[in-house]
C-alpha cells in the first residue's frame, strides 16, 4: 500500500494533476508530468537500475531518491489506536548518504536523459506492535502503519558526474586520498571510499599515483556528461 510520504513526494515533484501509476510497456511509472517520467524510489536504487536504464533510452526520466534527515517515531498501542510515545530517531542522513546507493547505479548515471533529485526530508513514522510478515518474532517487533512528510529541508539535483564533484570540500588539495577526503568531510572513511568509487566510475575522478599505501585521486580533465 502506498504511504502518505510516497504520495506527498509524487505530488511535490509531479504536481497534483499529473498522471500517476502509468503503465509504459512492462513497467509502471509513478508519475508522468511535463513530458518527464518521475520515479520516487524509497528503497535502494539497485532495485530500479535496469528499469531506469531502459526507460532512459527513449524518455526523459527523473529519479527522486529521498534521504531522511530526521525521523520522528510515533508509537500507538495498536493499529489506529492511542499514541503512547513519540521520539526522534538518533539516526540522521545527509546528502553524502546517497553515495551508499550510487555505488550500485554507476552503469545508469550519468545519462543525458536522467536527472537525480535528492531531497533531504523530515518524516513522521507511525508504528504499532506486531510482527507483520516476519518469520522470526521478537517481543519488540512493530509494524509501520504509515509515514508522512513533515518537511523538505533541501534538495540536490544531479544531471552530470561533474555535478557530484561540487560535493567535494573546497579545501581538498588537487590530489588526495580517501583518508584525507574523510577528514575534510568529517565523515567515516567508508563514506569517502564510496564517494570516490562513484566519482571514479562515472569518469569524474582518475587515479594519479600513490602516497605510501594510499591511492591518490584527481579530478579528470574530461568531465563525464
Amino acid at each position: 500500500m502506498e504511504t502518505s510520504l510516497h504520495k506527498a513526494l509524487k505530488e511535490h515533484y509531479a504536481g497534483k494533476k499529473a498522471e500517476t501509476e502509468v503503465r509504459l510497456g512492462r513497467y509502471i511509472i509513478d508519475a508522468v508530468a511535463r513530458g518527464q517520467l518521475i520515479e520516487v524510489q524509497w528503497s535502494g536504487l539497485a532495485a530500479i537500475r535496469d528499469k531506469i536504464r531502459e526507460l532512459c533510452d527513449s524518455h526523459k526520466v527523473r529519479v527522486v531518491k529521498p534521504i531522511v534527515a530526521r525521523k520522528k517515531v510515533v508509537r500507538r498501542d495498536r493499529k489506529g489506536g492511542e499514541i503512547v510515545s513519540a521520539r526522534y530517531s538518533p539516526k540522521r542522513g545527509d546528502v553524502f548518504s546517497v553515495f551508499e546507493e550510487l555505488v550500485h547505479f554507476t552503469n545508469v548515471f550519468p545519462h543525458a536523459n536522467l536527472t537525480l533529485e535528492i531531497p533531504l526530508i523530515e518524516i513522521e513514522e507511525i508504528r504499532y506492535p506486531g510482527h507483520g510478515k516476519r518469520r522470526r518474532r521478537r517481543e519488540n517487533d512493530f509494524v509501520v502503519e504509515d509515514q508522512t512528510l513533515t518537511e523538505i529541508v533541501s534538495s540536490h539535483r544531479f544531471r552530470k558526474a561533474s555535478d557530484l564533484l561540487k560535493l567535494l570540500p573546497r579545501s581538498l588539495p588537487r590530489q588526495f586520498h580517501t583518508g584525507l577526503l574523510a577528514e575534510k568531510l568529517e565523515r567515516p572513511r567508508w563514506i569517502a571510499q564510496k564517494m570516490v568509487y562513484t566519482l571514479r566510475k562515472t569518469g569524474a575522478l582518475g587515479i594519479v599515483g600513490k602516497e605510501g599505501n594510499s591511492i591518490l585521486y584527481q579530478k579528470t580533465s574530461r568531465r563525464a556528461a
